[in-house]
């Protein structure tokens, strides 16, 4: 017998290389024939500059050296660290890691159980949840306060945040350069400086734009911002298929593919070698509702496709799991965030995000981000492979038992239990008898529970008194 030890992982594909040649060369007809509106003059005369080919009124047209060009300046390893300046998240090939969404509207009240509007509290104690949770491994939002000014609202999530939790940070931007200027200034103070940021980022700016091929100004001035200062920039386009993209699932794939590459080449032309990161999210309108539907098996090939598109262009990627329709924490919200993130990470996915998410992305709660980390865990055992060897097959421990005998008090047994068994955060594997005597609660109230002794009970390294003091002038 071969005694070498081998490392074993499942994995998903649907691509190879020609595959993904010919979605590569549609969208790059898309860019070169078709175009896009860039609003943004200097952006525009920046590509023009650079070879690009300016039409009537916003119209650009990119040519196919300039997005050649812009492939081989992108940064291949882009590491992420967390408030202590540890790197925790490197973005290389099927290198994935997974947390929470940004934004929502609303937010089940963890006390009465009621959904109300989400507040800055409700931005604090999911990060402080999140700190607790292993299985989550780099922190958004999760809420969108009402109860702060429009202008402050990013530099009072971040700062909730960053009292809540030592783990890497994606955040998005929408009050205009002034709030995300303050934000970053916050994050290079953490760092211990700027040089130190950009050797070291602790977050990651999540920017979007109008689709089909509408690249604003807002988003525009949000990606020269993130080039100017190296601050990685998840770049990405939301399509609902048969409204904003073609109703064929691959023909709003390669329109994705299009938007996301114009994007890469304006960032790589504002600033060669700042850190880029591509992605989409893509699902079909649901033609009875109106609504994006987040559980939909489409959204699933789509961060499959992307997945393998990003390593064809060797640039990490951004996707989504653990995100339901689902109004409340019930089976199809199990079922939606199953399926979510066992495609996503079997495909590689390397920033999985939106854990927790009900209600088509506008409502969460606490027991919400239990249960995807809960799957997560799962996930993570049924994706991380294991070793064969000599030791793992247990021919001699098997040989040493022999018929008839049994395994629970052998050593071999006690030595690889911790490693090689999956144990469930608040799951009930219990008899039912056991169940049924101790109040047949079912999941979600279980899941609150811990969520709330969690809460109360967690204790998070907190900001040093200096800092945080430089962070409340910012």
């Amino acid at each position: 017998m071969n005694t070498k030890e081998s490392f074993w992982q499942p994995k998903l594909s649907m691509m190879n290389n020609e595959r993904e040649k010919q979605l590569h060369k549609a969208s790059l007809k898309i860019l070169a024939e078709i175009g896009l509106n860039v609003h943004h003059q200097e952006m525009r005369d920046l590509l023009k500059q650079s070879g690009g080919k300016i039409g009537p009124g916003n119209r650009v047209y990119i040519t196919e050296k300039l997005v050649s060009q812009a492939l081989e300046t992108a940064p291949k390893d882009i590491v992420i660290y967390n408030r202590q300046g540890q790197a925790t998240m490197p973005l290389g090939p099927h290198q994935s890691y997974f947390g929470t969404g940004s934004d929502l509207l609303f937010t089940y009240n963890y006390e009465t159980g009621q959904q109300r509007k989400s507040t800055l509290g409700d931005v604090a104690r999911s990060a402080r949840l999140c700190d607790a949770l292993e299985e989550i491994d780099f922190v958004m939002s999760f809420a969108l306060p009402v109860d702060v000014p429009n202008e402050d609202t990013e530099v009072q999530q971040y700062r909730a945040i960053l009292q809540n939790t030592i783990k890497p940070v994606i955040m998005t931007s929408y009050s205009g350069i002034e709030a995300m200027n303050r934000l970053h200034k916050m994050a290079c103070l953490v760092a211990g400086g700027d040089q130190t940021y950009r050797r070291k980022p602790n977050y990651v700016m999540y920017g979007q734009f109008v689709s089909p091929l509408e690249h604003d100004s807002m988003a525009i001035e949000r990606l020269i911002f993130c080039a100017d200062h190296e601050v990685p920039l998840i770049y990405v386009p939301t399509i609902m298929s048969g409204a904003t993209g073609p109703i064929t699932l691959f023909g709003s794939l390669v329109l994705a593919l299009s938007e996301t590459l114009a994007g890469l080449v304006m960032h790589q032309l504002r600033n060669p070698g700042a850190p880029f990161i591509t992605g989409s999210c893509v699902s079909p309108i649901d033609m009875k509702t109106g609504l994006f539907p987040y559980g939909s098996a489409e959204w699933r090939v789509s961060d499959l496709v992307m997945a393998e598109m990003s390593r064809y262009y060797r640039i990490p990627v951004f996707g989504t799991g653990g995100a339901s329709d689902s109004k409340i924490v019930d089976a199809q919200a199990g079922a939606e965030y199953t399926g979510s993130l066992l495609v996503a990470a079997l495909a590689g996915t390397n920033l999985i995000h939106d854990v927790g998410y009900l209600n088509s992305g506008l409502t969460g709660s606490l027991e919400s981000i239990v249960l995807g980390a809960e799957i997560i865990r799962w996930v993570k055992r049924f994706t991380g492979g294991v070793n064969v060897s000599l030791e793992t097959l247990a021919m001699d421990v098997i040989r040493d038992i022999g018929p008839a005998g049994e395994f629970l008090s052998h050593d071999h047994t006690y030595q690889n239990l911790s490693q090689t068994v999956w144990n469930p955060i608040v799951a009930d594997h219990k008899d039912y008898d056991t169940w049924a005597g101790e109040g047949s609660r079912e999941y979600v109230s279980r899941a609150l529970d811990f969520a709330r002794a969690t809460l109360e009970n967690h204790q998070v390294q907190n900001l040093d008194t200096v800092l945080e003091e430089e962070l409340i002038k910012v």
